[in-house]
């Protein structure tokens, strides 16, 4: 059986995925969360094989909670489930972990074959958010985001270059020899620059307009 676990805040659509996942001869519902502020307790006790994660939570976003569950948990097979089709997201979230990303209007059934190409090694999107990725590597995609436009500081790429290593804000300052308030001010200035709002955001960024190749 593979163990899945739900984090949405929709509770109709929560409830209808745990409904038709239990009546498959493979899956069972381990737990479903409104939200993903307990998260890794959530998954320490569960124990799923496969996640579903919602972005847009009330608390803690699905991106954070997917860093999370990563950076302290058995590190279970993550899926995105989300409305949001836009690049940044989609970057953002397979950058913090996710090995999959499904929209919401995605039927049930596809749902549940994404549910098993993950947990047997493989990764899960939507049709169009596959093609999205695909534009996004594409030469001259994003024409108005390339990497000098950001006039980022030496001090704050090499901040940033640590972000995407997956360094905390502590191996930060020692690798950069700062203190951690200045870390923060870097990384506070390299988020205004990048037109971003968190870690995995602005890492996704770094990664999609090739600033670090």
């Amino acid at each position: 059986m593979i163990r899945v676990s739900i984090f949405d805040d929709n509770d109709s659509l929560r409830e209808t995925l745990a409904l038709v996942f239990d009546a498959t001869d493979d899956l069972i519902v381990t737990g479903q969360y409104p939200n993903a502020l307990d998260a890794v307790d959530a998954v320490r006790r569960d124990q799923p094989d496969v996640i579903l994660m919602d972005i847009d939570m009330p608390g803690r976003t699905g991106i954070e909670a997917v860093q999370l569950i990563r950076q302290r948990t058995s590190q279970p097979k993550i899926l995105m489930l989300t409305v949001f089709e836009d690049v940044e997201r989609i970057f953002a979230a397979i950058s913090a972990g996710a090995v999959g990303y499904l929209l919401k209007k995605t039927p049930a059934d596809k749902i549940i074959d994404a549910i098993r190409e993950v947990k047997a090694g493989g990764a899960a999107m939507t049709p169009s958010i596959a093609m999205k990725v695909l534009e996004a590597f594409r030469p001259g995609h994003d024409k108005q985001s390339k990497p000098s436009e950001f006039l980022l500081t030496e001090k704050e790429k090499d901040v940033l270059l640590r972000l995407v290593e997956g360094d905390s804000y502590k191996l930060i300052a020692h690798h950069c020899q700062i203190s951690m308030g200045t870390v923060r001010t870097h990384i506070v200035n390299i988020y205004e620059k990048l037109h971003v709002n968190s870690k995995s955001e602005a890492v996704a960024k770094a990664l999609k307009t090739g600033m670090f190749r």
